[in-house]
């Protein structure tokens, strides 16, 4: 029983064996960086995991190490062919060599790096945001929207100390068009691990606000690629596609297209080139403006002056219309004004023949006329007697001749 128990020591003394004589070659192995940092003496210290297809859960680890000598030829290397920091969270292609320390235990010693392996991570993971949202059918969403006319009310998200936020106001202050631009910020984490969830943020507190504004900026000032990588996001990008005001991405890359830049309705290359396009854009519009008002001016004059030639043909026709139509009912006033001349007369002279009949009638009803031709007047008490039955015996009656009156008595009445 004593000769099988081994101190910790001896058991890792054996497995130092073991390793370094089953693994006495370099391997090529890809990972994930994690907890990358670089010490005062220029060594690497790291570790490297992979993680399970639901991109969560951990499923290996291991302690790495670049040596100070090995670590300045391969950092140099890998930003430049890649134009970003060898840093935490990105895929790798290394060669390593194993090694097993009775002290510190396993770890990796890397010895090569292959940049290519790297930009094709990135460029796969990419690849499979974009499919996937193009799947969801929202990548072409926010590039749907119409851009407002005039383009000024301006929600920009970024970093509130950035240069490149600076550069941007500096621009839209003092663009030689003098237009007037009216910009909110909305601060976010342009970087690191929570940048994601910083700018997700930002955009929903735009949202709560957004009748107030025309276009979202999303700027950051330049810097490593590999801090793009939250611009990569599937969340941030479903966030940018879906949301209802049009997105400009300015986050300062050229070369590196984001999957933000490709949901993003209008991308541009710098905070600077966002200013630029706002100001073009401001400006084409009052272009537009001026033309449009230009046009109505001309085509006001010319109706006006087409109107003022139909007034003009008009008048003529008019006047001599009327002088024509003066002339033909001048002619028709005289043949009336005889006319009805004539049917008075005629109507005067038959009324004075009407006239003068009545006349005559009345003349012969005169009680002077009447005794003239034999007829008397019988009164009573100076009332005209009209009947016997007004009269009695003995009254006294005047009966009235053209020469004189006679009175008489009434002695008997038949």
């Amino acid at each position: 029983m004593e000769q099988d128990i081994l101190s910790l020591l001896e058991l890792n003394l054996a497995v130092k064996d073991v390793v370094n004589q089953g693994f006495n070659e370099a391997y090529w192995v890809r990972a994930e960086t994690s907890d990358v940092r670089q010490n005062r003496n220029g060594h690497c210290y790291l570790e490297f995991i992979e993680k399970a297809h639901d991109g969560h859960s951990i499923v290996a680890k291991a302690r790495a190490t670049i040596w100070a000598s090995t670590f300045r030829l391969l950092q140099s290397y890998f930003e430049e062919q890649t134009g970003q920091h060898f840093t935490s969270g990105i895929s790798v292609l290394v060669r390593v060599t194993v090694s097993f320390h009775e002290a510190y235990g396993f770890a990796l010693n890397v010895v090569d790096i292959d940049p290519s392996y790297t930009l094709g991570e990135i460029a796969r993971n990419r690849a499979k945001v974009l499919k996937q949202l193009e799947e969801d059918g929202v990548l072409e969403l926010n590039k749907e929207l119409p851009l407002a006319e005039p383009l000024n009310r301006i929600a920009v998200i970024s970093s509130k100390t950035a240069a490149g936020y600076e550069d941007f106001q500096s621009q839209l202050e003092h663009n030689s068009a003098g237009m007037i631009f009216y910009t909110k910020l909305f601060p976010a984490m342009m970087q690191g691990d929570k940048s994601e969830a910083s700018i997700i943020a930002a955009l929903e507190n735009i949202y709560d606000h957004k009748e107030l504004f025309d276009v979202v900026v999303i700027i950051r000032g330049g810097g490593a690629s590999s801090d793009l990588s939250s611009f990569d996001s599937y969340e941030l990008a479903l966030n940018c596609a879906n949301f209802p005001l049009p997105i400009i991405s300015g986050i300062g890359h050229e070369r590196d297209v984001t999957v933000l830049d490709a949901v993003a309705h209008t991308r541009v290359k710098t905070p600077t080139a966002a200013a630029e396009f706002l100001v073009d854009r401001a400006t084409a519009t009052i272009d537009y403006l001026m033309s449009l008002q230009d046009r109505l001016v001309q085509t006001t004059s010319s109706i006006l002056e087409e109107e003022e030639r139909h007034l003009n043909s008009w008048s003529k026709d008019i006047y001599h219309h009327s002088r024509s139509l003066l002339q033909t009912n001048s002619s028709t006033l005289l043949f009336l004004r005889e006319k009805l001349r004539s049917m008075v007369k005629h109507k005067l002279e038959r009324e004075h023949f009407a006239i003068q009949r009545f006349e005559h009638f009345v003349s012969l009803s005169l009680p002077e006329n009447m005794l003239k031709r034999g007829y008397s007047i019988t009164m009573r008490n100076g009332k005209l007697v009209k009947s016997t039955a007004n009269l009695s015996e003995g009254d006294i009656i005047t009966t009235q001749f053209i020469d004189g009156t006679v009175d008489s008595k009434i002695v008997d009445k038949k």
